[in-house]
């Protein structure tokens, strides 16, 4: 018996040990299934690194490339103090220079003289200091009025169109590469304010010469690279984060598990988003720190951030649109919370058609129709908040954020429409009459 025993125990141990072994056997995955997640997760990472550079590449194409769309991103730095206050600044300096204050006043008719050296002698101090305060003040008010901002706008747009051209080496215009650089002439935008310095009252203004401030925009040695990568981000502006995407989806695809691959795909694409975000407020802080000293930091910090405005509305949509679909597919899957979210979901669903049904509600064919195409209408209804996404000009995270709640309402209505009619309860039967009794 002992040796009965010890036998049977060998024998359920052996039993015992080939089902494990076969269990692992089945749960290790086949050696295709391992090469189809090693090439998944090789898309999906390449996809995520070109995210930040296919917003980036957009961006660029789009404010370099559009004028219309610079001059609207710039348009209301015309209205902000930091600007305002530097302009007038840097204009007065570009006056000062090159105004010889004892020819010009040599210029003024001998009767008008005294009253030019009185309204100068209210303002105190020397001769250059008056005039100076004189000319900053005014243009204070210049660039404080509403003629600034059309100033401001024409002087962008001119500089931006000449800007275009000089990269892409089809004409120069107002853009010369001289000495080595690339620089902007600034005149007509001096003479502009010039003008407005003489209807402000200082006659004197009319006899100063023509001024020529050039901005430097590019070294020489960098003039092959920048024309070099304009002509690559206008080639690949557009199709940078759409060639992102479809790496992204094309892992999806691939993945053996394929909710779960896209939850982390998804998650990935908002990371590395949010991760350009965290660099655009870094890059912020050693931009506004590497500034010279006669650079006002208070209009450097301004035209930083409004050209990388519409920069962070595009890292909003990519980590919103990210999070979302990854919350969607988490909630489309076997998880308990997903379990529960989707059995609220539909109890609410139900019970709001039983209220509707015992209200005396009445679909008629439109209930068995949309329960018969419910599949297609669903997917239909992704598609077009898809395409919605896809060609909205320019949207925000707001506007991610409406249409998948748009989205979910008309979800809602189609599962209102093809839940099952709360049966009537059953009509209540009149008491049976009792047979005539016989008579006695």
């Amino acid at each position: 018996m002992d040796a009965a025993g010890a036998s049977g125990d060998e024998l359920s141990a052996l039993r015992a040990r080939v089902a494990a072994l076969e269990a692992e056997k089945a749960a290790a995955p086949p050696p295709h299934h391992r090469v189809r997640s090693f090439f998944s997760a090789l898309l999906i990472v390449i996809g995520c690194v070109l995210v930040p550079l296919g917003i980036v590449s957009t961006w660029t194409a789009d404010l370099v490339g559009d004028t219309d769309r610079y001059v609207q991103t710039v348009k209301p730095l015309a209205s902000d103090p930091d600007i305002q206050a530097a302009v007038a600044t840097r204009v007065t300096n570009a006056v000062m220079e090159h105004i010889d204050l004892p020819s010009l006043l040599e210029g003024v008719a001998p009767d008008q003289r005294p009253l030019a050296a009185k309204a100068l002698g209210k303002l105190g101090g020397s001769l250059q200091s008056a005039v100076a305060s004189f000319v900053h003040e005014r243009t204070q008010d210049v660039v404080a009025s509403p003629a600034f901002e059309t100033i401001w706008t024409d002087a962008n747009r001119a500089v931006h169109t000449s800007l275009d051209r000089a990269l892409t080496g089809s004409d120069e215009g107002a853009v010369k590469i001289e000495t080595n650089t690339v620089t902007i002439d600034l005149a007509p935008v001096i003479d502009r304010v010039k003008q407005r310095l003489v209807e402000s009252g200082l006659d004197v203004a009319a006899k100063i010469p023509e001024i020529h401030t050039n901005f430097t925009v590019v070294k020489s040695e960098d003039i092959g690279k920048v024309k070099t990568g304009f002509a690559l981000l206008q080639a690949m502006g557009v199709w940078l984060p759409v060639i992102a995407i479809l790496l992204v989806a094309g892992g999806v695809l691939l993945a053996v598990k394929r909710r779960r691959t896209l939850v982390a795909a998804a998650l990935g694409v908002a990371f590395a988003a949010i991760v350009l975000g965290v660099a655009l407020t870094v890059f912020r802080t050693v931009y506004l720190n590497a500034l010279p000293a006669n650079v006002s930091p208070g209009a450097a910090s301004s035209i930083y951030d409004t050209l990388i405005r519409f920069l962070r509305t595009s890292v909003r949509v990519y980590a919103a649109l990210g999070i979302l679909i990854a919350l969607a597919a988490w909630l489309s899957g076997p998880s308990r919370p997903a379990v529960l979210v989707r059995g609220l979901w539909h109890s609410g669903i139900t019970a709001t058609r039983a209220t509707a049904d015992h209200a005396g509600m009445r679909l008629g064919p439109v209930g068995p129709f949309v329960r018969r195409y419910r599949t297609w209408i669903t997917w239909i209804l992704v598609a077009g908040a898809a395409a919605a996404v896809v060609f909205w000009p320019h949207p925000t995270a707001w506007v991610i954020v409406g249409i998948t709640l748009v989205l979910l309402f008309v979800l809602a209505v189609v599962a209102f429409l093809a839940e099952e009619p709360a049966e009537a309860p059953p009509a209540a039967q009149p008491p049976a009459e009792r047979p005539p009794s016989a008579p006695a």
